[in-house]
C-alpha cells in the first residue's frame, strides 16, 4: 500500500481539523452547550500540527513575526487591515440606532464572561490573546490551510459562517441576527487581510485594533444607554 506523502498527510490533517472545528463551534447554536469555544483550541493545535507535518519553512508559515513590517506594506494590506475597525464602529452606531441600549447590553452580555471590563490592563491582555488565538485558528488554519484544497472564497465564506456562529448569544432574534451578521462581515475582512498578507499576525493586528476601538467606543459613548 502506498505511503502517504507530505501533501497527503497535510490534506488529511486539514480536513480532520476543519471537521472538528466546525462540529465543535456550531454547537453554539444550542444555548445549553458549553463546548463551542474548544473549536479555537482545536484550530490552533491543528495549525501547528499541519505545519509540522508539511515541514513548512519559517518563510512560508502562515504565522510569522519577522516579516510583519514587510507584510503590512504589501499592496492593499493596510487598507484592508483598517476596514474591520470601520465596520465595527458602523455596526455599533447602526445597532444603537435600531436597537438602542439593547444592542450594547447584548454585546456586553456575550463578552462579559471572557473580558474584564472593570480592569483595563487585564482587559487589554485578554483582547490581544483572544484575537491572536482566533486568528491562528480561523485565518491561519481554517483559511490558510483549507485554501490549499478549496477555493479562497469558499474558505472565507465557510470559516466566517462558523466564526460568526461561535459568537451566538441568547437574545431577541433580530438582535442576534444583526450581531452575528456584523461578526460575519468582520470575519470575511480578516480572511482578506490574511490572503493579501499571507500572515495571520497581520490579521491579528487588524482584529485587535478593531476589537479595541469597538470596546473603547462602547465604554465611552454607549455605556450610559446600557446603564
Amino acid at each position: 500500500m502506498r505511503s502517504l506523502t507530505k501533501t497527503d498527510r497535510s490534506t488529511v490533517l486539514t480536513v480532520a481539523g476543519l471537521t472538528t472545528m466546525i462540529l465543535l463551534t456550531m454547537t453554539k447554536v444550542i444555548p445549553s452547550t458549553q463546548i463551542a469555544g474548544y473549536g479555537v483550541f482545536v484550530g490552533i493545535a491543528f495549525f501547528f500540527i499541519t505545519e509540522a507535518a508539511a515541514k513548512t519553512r519559517d518563510a512560508d508559515s502562515g504565522l510569522r513575526f519577522s516579516t510583519i513590517p514587510a507584510d503590512i506594506r504589501k499592496p492593499g494590506v493596510m487598507l484592508w487591515t483598517l476596514l474591520p475597525t470601520v465596520s465595527a464602529i458602523a455596526t455599533l452606531i447602526v445597532g444603537d440606532l435600531i436597537f438602542g441600549g439593547a444592542f450594547v447590553s447584548h454585546v456586553l452580555g456575550r463578552t462579559s464572561s471572557m473580558l474584564s471590563f472593570n480592569k483595563i490592563p487585564l482587559l487589554i491582555g485578554q483582547v490581544i490573546l483572544a484575537a491572536w488565538g482566533e486568528e491562528i485558528a480561523f485565518r491561519g488554519f481554517f483559511v490558510g490551510k483549507a485554501m490549499k484544497i478549496f477555493p479562497f472564497w469558499l474558505c472565507a465564506a465557510v470559516s466566517s459562517i462558523v466564526f460568526a456562529a461561535g459568537h451566538i448569544a441568547p437574545g431577541d432574534a433580530g438582535l442576534v441576527l444583526y450581531d452575528v451578521a456584523g461578526i460575519f462581515i468582520d470575519s470575511v475582512l480578516y480572511a482578506i487581510v490574511y490572503r493579501k498578507s499571507g500572515n495571520c499576525m497581520i490579521s491579528t493586528i487588524s482584529h485587535i485594533f478593531s476589537n479595541g476601538i469597538a470596546i473603547a467606543s462602547t465604554l465611552i459613548f454607549f455605556m450610559e444607554e446600557f446603564i
